[in-house]
C-alpha cells in the first residue's frame, strides 16, 4: 500500500511517544487524516499488540487498526544514542503526542522544554491521568481508574444501586478524541502565528467535563452555590442532585418485543401519546406525567417502564413501522457480531486478511483512507533515521544495536 498525499493533514508529521490505547487512537486518527505518524516503540512492543488475538504475534486485532497509517521506529528511550535519534526526529516533526507521566518525561529528557529546544514551534501534547499541577500527577491511571474517579461509577450507582463501569474503554477513547481536536486547534494557531505550544489533556479533567454536561446540570443551576455533598440538598435523591434523571433511570434500556428487541426513544408528549394509544394503555391517555417535555424527563423512570409494558404485544418490525410513521426515534438492536460482519476486509502483507474499521469522516476535497498497513516493530527504523539525517551506516549501526 503506497502512501499518497491524500488527507487534510498531508504534510504534517506527528511523533508518537504514546502507548496502549488513548494516545495511539489519537495518532491513528491523525494518521487517517493524512499526517505522517512516526511511532517510537521499544523492541518488546506495545501492549496493544497483544491485547487481542491475531494471526501474527505482533499484530492483534486492536493493533491492525490502531497502528495503521503509521511508521514504526524501535528505539530504547533510556539509551543516549536512541534519545539523540528521537530528538532528531522531533526536530522534523510538527506534533508530538505522549502519555508518559511527567517524571518519566523529565527523566528521559523528553519534556516540553527538551523538545522545544530542538523544535521551538512544535505542538507538544501531553496526556496523562491527572494534571501536572496536582499531587496525583504521576499516579498510574488506566481507563477503569479514570471512570471511577470522574463520576461514571457513581452514575451506575444512581441508576442501578451499585457502582459500575461502562463496558467499553470510554475514558481512553474520549480523551483520545480530545487530544485530536486539541492538536488540530494548536496547529491552526501555529498556522496563523507561527507559534507552537504545549497542550495538556489530563484524563480526569477531560472525563469530568464529559460527564457533567448533563449529569451536573440541575445541581449547577440549583442557585445554592455553597450547598453540596451527600448530606446537603444536592445529595442523592434530592430534586436538584447531580445526575440527569432520564439517563439514570434503570428502565432506560432496549425494549423486548414479540420476536426480539427494539430501542424506542419517546422524546415528546406526542410520542408517548402514540405509543400508549397503539399499545392499548388507554389508562395513560393524557396522563400529566408526560404533559410537557420537562414532565417527560422528570418522570422518565415511570414512562420508560410503561413503554416496556406495551412493546411485547407487537413484533420488532411492527414497532419500527409505527415509529417511522409517527417520527418516533427507534432502531433495531444491533449486535457486536453484526457490526464486525459489516466491516470491509483488507489484506495485510504479513498478517493476511483482517477487518478494517473505516475512518468515519468523509472529506469532499481531501479524501482519507488506508495508506499504510499496521507496521511491525521497528519496521521503519532505518528509513526514518536516514530521513532525519543519519548516514546509512549509522542508521544500520543504531538499528542493529536495538535488535
Amino acid at each position: 500500500m503506497a502512501e499518497t498525499g491524500s488527507g487534510p493533514l498531508a504534510g504534517v508529521r506527528v511523533l508518537d511517544l504514546s502507548s496502549v490505547i488513548m494516545g495511539p487512537l489519537a495518532t491513528q486518527i491523525l494518521g487517517d487524516l493524512g499526517a505522517d505518524v512516526i511511532t517510537v516503540e521499544s523492541a518488546g512492543g506495545d501492549t496493544n499488540r497483544i491485547m487481542a488475538t491475531g494471526t501474527h504475534p505482533q499484530l492483534s486485532g486492536i493493533a491492525l487498526n490502531i497502528l495503521r497509517n503509521k511508521r514504526n521506529v524501535a528505539l530504547d528511550l533510556r539509551d543516549p544514542d536512541s534519545h539523540a535519534a528521537v530528538l532528531r526526529i522531533a526536530a522534523t516533526s510538527d506534533v508530538l503526542v505522549t502519555n508518559l507521566r511527567p517524571k518519566s518525561l523529565k527523566r528521559l529528557g523528553l519534556s516540553y522544554p527538551d523538545v522545544a529546544a530542538v523544535r521551538p514551534d512544535i505542538v507538544y501534547c501531553q496526556s496523562q491521568g491527572f494534571a501536572t499541577d496536582t499531587a496525583r500527577a504521576d499516579d498510574p491511571a488506566y481507563d477503569d481508574i479514570i471512570q471511577a474517579a470522574t463520576g461514571v461509577a457513581d452514575a451506575f450507582l444512581r441508576a442501578t444501586g451499585r457502582p459500575g463501569l461502562a463496558p467499553t474503554i470510554m475514558a481512553d477513547k474520549v480523551c483520545g478524541l480530545t487530544i485530536v481536536y486539541s492538536v488540530l486547534a494548536a496547529l491552526l494557531h501555529r498556522e496563523r502565528t507561527g507559534e507552537g505550544q504545549r497542550i495538556e489533556v489530563p484524563m480526569v479533567d477531560t472525563m469530568k467535563a464529559f460527564m457533567l454536561v448533563e449529569h451536573g446540570a440541575d445541581a449547577i443551576a440549583s442557585g445554592d452555590i455553597d450547598a453540596g455533598g451527600v448530606d446537603g440538598h444536592m445529595g442523592l435523591g434530592s430534586a436538584d442532585a447531580p445526575g440527569y434523571k432520564r439517563i439514570l433511570t434503570p428502565n432506560r434500556r432496549p425494549q423486548e418485543t414479540k420476536d426480539g428487541w427494539v430501542h424506542i426513544l419517546p422524546y415528546t408528549s406526542a410520542h408517548y401519546e402514540v405509543l400508549f394509544r397503539v399499545g392499548g394503555r388507554d389508562d395513560l391517555a393524557g396522563d400529566p406525567r408526560y404533559a410537557t417535555m420537562r414532565d417527560c424527563i422528570v418522570n422518565s423512570d415511570f414512562l420508560y417502564q410503561a413503554v416496556q409494558s406495551v412493546t411485547p404485544r407487537r413484533t420488532t418490525a411492527a414497532w419500527l413501522a409505527i415509529c417511522d410513521e409517527s417520527r418516533i426515534p427507534a432502531t433495531p438492536v444491533t449486535s457486536l457480531d453484526e457490526l464486525v460482519a459489516e466491516l470491509p476486509v483488507q489484506q495485510h502483507p504479513v498478517a493476511g486478511p483482517y477487518r478494517a474499521i473505516p475512518c468515519p469522516v468523509r472529506f469532499s476535497q481531501t479524501p482519507v483512507g488506508l495508506r499504510r498497513p499496521a507496521p511491525l516493530i521497528g519496521e521503519h527504523t532505518r528509513e526514518v533515521l536516514i530521513e532525519v539525517g543519519y548516514s546509512a551506516a549509522d542508521a544500520d549501526a543504531l538499528t542493529a544495536e536495538r535488535q
